[in-house]
């Protein structure tokens, strides 16, 4: 019974520390995508402006 009990402290302490990787790869991936639309939409905006 001890063994089922290490086993599971293991697996769960394990499923935390991909939980918190996941976590962080989900945020870094907003964080990206939004600083890329805000690079997209001011080099749309200094095309426009000179184009004008």
């Amino acid at each position: 019974m001890e063994n089922v009990i290490l086993f599971l402290n293991s697996f769960l302490s394990y499923l935390l520390l991909m939980a918190v990787i996941v976590v962080l790869a989900g945020v870094a991936i907003f964080i990206g995508i939004k600083l890329r639309k805000n690079k997209d939409r001011q080099l749309e905006n200094n095309e426009t402006a000179a184009d004008a």
